[in-house]
């Protein structure tokens, strides 16, 4: 009886685990989502307008996705990319990071300073590509977990190269360095 108890703890428990895990697959495209409500943001001299937003829009450069729940906390998590990122200094003719900021899955009330700051990014790096999900859509089409950060390499025709959801180890952040530098020379 007791090997039959362990038993369903056991598998109550992968299952749960794969329930929860992410559907992005290594050498496919991303899962296809659209992002109507704000969307992607675009400078126009020095505001910021918006616009709807597609997956489908992925392919064509080398790409670092982050998408992150709109927390302070969780953007955190992965600074430590973010910055080896800045200071790899990509070709932006080959290169672009995507980062989609989930302000569904922000902090009670503060949903306006999650869209401010998002703004505030982008007109800082005006190169590189943000989308703010009102929705959850993207966490939604892609299966990810709340309150958490996802990183995922492109090559240029929009397939995933590396998966990863929670914070990079040391190793991790390299191995994505590494693995851009070698997508951008391709």
């Amino acid at each position: 009886m007791k090997k039959l108890s362990l038993l369903a703890v056991i598998s109550a428990l992968f299952f749960a685990n794969s329930a929860m895990a992410h559907n992005v697959q290594l050498n496919t495209n991303l899962p296809s989502v659209t992002v109507a409500e704000d969307g992607e943001l675009i400078v126009q001299g020095k505001k910021i307008n918006y616009k709807t937003w597609s997956s489908a829009s992925l392919s064509g450069k080398v790409r670092v996705v982050h998408h992150l729940a709109g927390r302070s906390s969780v953007k955190e998590k992965n600074q430590g990319l973010m910055n080896a990122i800045k200071n790899a200094g990509f070709d932006r003719a080959k290169y672009q990071t995507t980062t989609i900021i989930n302000a569904d899955d922000a902090i009670v009330a503060t949903g306006a300073f999650v869209k401010s700051s998002a703004e505030d990014g982008k007109l800082e790096n005006p190169h590189s590509q943000v989308i703010l999900d009102q929705n959850s859509t993207v966490k939604k089409a892609w299966q990810l977990k709340e309150k958490e950060s996802f990183i995922a390499v492109l090559d240029k025709s929009g397939k995933v190269q590396f998966v990863s959801e929670g914070k990079l180890s040391p190793a991790q952040i390299q191995q994505v360095i590494d693995l851009t530098k070698q997508l951008v020379l391709q």
